[in-house]
C-alpha cells in the first residue's frame, strides 16, 4: 500500500500540490490524469522524492515519512523510500555510453553491489520481458524511441521496486511505437505489478489503469475506478476534460 496524506509541494511563494491525499493498493495501476501543469508530474515525482514535499506524511511499505515546512529530510531516510520505486521518465534517459543490457544491469551493480553475472542474468530475463532481448547488445542510438522507453521500463524493474512510477511513458512517441509500450505495460499490470502513471494518453490509462485520480491546479478534483472516470465522471470539470480528450482521440474505453 502506498498512502499519500495532505501531501503539500511549493516552490517559493506557488503552491504545486495542495493537500494531497490518495491510497495506492498493492497489484493495482493508478493514472494521474489532467491538464497540463495541474501536478501530475511533481505528484508522482514526490511519491519517490526527486521533489521533497514541503508537507505531508508518505507511507510506502514499512516505510513512514512526515514532511515539515522549513524541516531537511535525511538522505538515509530519502534512500529507504526511493530504493522502493523504479521511475520511468518521459524521454527515456538512457545513458547513451551503455548497451540496452549494461544500462539495465547498471543499478544492480553499483547501487545493489551484485556481481556482473548475476546482474546480466536477471538484466536478459528483464528484456526478455519487454521483447528486447534480441537488443541487449544495442547502443540506445540505434534503437527507436520504443526500444528505449522498453529497455528503460526494463532498468526500472531491474531492482525489484514495491513500485514501478511512469511519467508520461508515451508522449515523446508516435501512436505505432506507443502501442510498443502500452503493451508492454498492459503485460506487466496483468502480472500484478503496483505503478502510478503520470499520463496525457488515454489509450493507455483506460487499457491498464484500475484507478483514476484528475488532477487540476494541485488539487484533486475526482478519483474513482477508471472505467467511472472515463465513462461517467461525477465532477462537471472532469466531464469536460474527458469530453476534449475522448474528440480528439477516437479511443475505445
Amino acid at each position: 500500500m502506498i498512502e499519500l496524506d495532505n501531501i503539500e509541494k511549493r516552490f517559493g511563494d506557488a503552491v504545486i500540490l495542495k493537500d494531497i491525499s490518495i491510497r495506492i493498493p498493492e497489484g493495482s495501476v493508478t493514472a494521474l490524469v489532467g491538464p497540463s501543469g495541474g501536478g501530475k508530474s511533481t505528484l508522482l515525482r514526490c511519491i519517490n522524492l526527486l521533489e521533497i514535499p514541503t508537507a505531508g506524511t508518505i507511507r510506502l511499505g514499512e516505510e513512514t515519512l512526515t514532511f515539515k515546512p522549513g524541516q531537511k529530510t535525511s538522505w538515509p531516510a530519502i534512500q529507504k523510500i526511493r530504493r522502493q520505486t523504479g521511475m520511468v521518465f518521459q524521454n527515456f534517459q538512457l545513458f547513451p555510453h551503455q548497451t540496452a543490457i549494461e544500462n539495465v544491469m547498471e543499478s544492480l551493480i553499483t547501487v545493489l553491489k551484485w556481481p556482473k553475472d548475476k546482474a546480466r542474468d536477471r538484466a536478459m530475463e528483464l528484456l526478455t520481458k519487454v521483447g528486447m532481448a534480441h537488443k541487449a547488445d544495442a547502443w540506445p542510438s540505434t534503437l527507436s524511441g520504443g526500444q528505449q522507453q522498453r529497455v528503460a521500463i526494463a532498468r526500472a524493474l531491474a531492482p525489484s521496486p514495491r513500485v514501478l512510477l511512469c511519467d508520461e511513458p508515451t508522449s515523446a512517441l508516435d501512436p505505432e511505437l506507443s502501442a510498443e509500450v502500452v503493451d508492454v505495460l498492459g503485460r506487466l499490470a496483468s502480472e500484478g505489478t503496483t505503478m502510478v502513471m503520470a499520463t496525457h494518453d488515454l489509450r493507455l490509462a483506460s487499457k491498464i489503469a484500475n484507478d483514476v485520480v484528475f488532477l487540476e491546479a494541485g488539487s484533486v478534483v475526482e478519483t474513482g475506478s477508471a472505467r467511472n472516470i472515463f465513462t461517467a465522471p461525477e465532477r462537471e470539470r472532469t466531464k469536460r476534460f474527458i469530453s476534449t480528450i475522448t474528440d480528439a482521440h477516437s479511443y475505445d474505453i
